[in-house]
């Protein structure tokens, strides 16, 4: 029993600090929406064991990245210290939404289901956050067609996110795996897996 407690131990330490290093190297100059956070909620769900941690702990790094990057690096912008920025919600409603796309196709790991993972990923961002930057717009008509021209608006950041969740998601889900191989102790215990 103790040693499956230290390996579950393990592997929650190596897979919080892959995600929390992910999601920190944000701060590295990137091409607009390159960025690893539909990574890191795919990357939480197919590998934590519990549904909650694959939500929650790819959620917290996101939110501790922000406070960092909103206080320190964008500090000017904001004039007191920010806990969340204007329409946070709908972001991190987009990666919640990653997170369970992520728990429904990584029943088994596969490049396969890494690729789609990676693509269903920027599908709902752009669809979720182009969204939000129409309901209630004054630039945007609030009807269909205002939507759809806030949608073809959004086209050219697409590039960055989709780049941004496939570069992550080979990097994280390989690097997890070449990891697995050299330390047998990351590989999921079969009792707490089947529960």
């Amino acid at each position: 029993m103790h040693s499956t407690n230290s390996k579950l131990s393990l592997r929650f330490g190596v897979l919080a600090a892959m995600i929390l290093l992910a999601a920190f190297s944000r701060m590295i100059p990137h091409m607009l929406n390159f960025s690893p956070l539909g990574a890191i909620a795919l990357f939480g769900a197919a590998h934590f064991q519990k549904k909650w941690q694959a939500i929650l702990i790819p959620i917290a790094a996101t939110w501790l990245s922000d406070l960092f990057i909103n206080n320190v690096i964008y500090a000017r912008y904001y004039p007191e210290f920010t806990w969340f920025y204007g329409g946070f919600y709908w972001q991190y409603g987009s990666y919640v939404l990653i997170a369970l796309l992520g728990l429904l196709i990584f029943k088994k790991v596969s490049w396969q289901r890494v690729a789609a993972g990676a693509l269903g990923s920027s599908a709902i961002f752009f669809l979720v956050t182009n969204f939000s930057c129409w309901i209630g717009s004054t630039t945007y008509a609030q009807n269909f067609g205002g939507l759809m021209t806030c949608y073809a608006a959004g086209i050219p950041f697409l590039k960055g996110t989709l780049l941004g969740d496939l570069c992550y998601a080979t990097a994280l889900f390989g690097t997890f795996a070449w990891m697995q191989r050299q330390i047998p102790a990351l590989k999921p215990a079969l009792s707490v897996a089947n529960q």
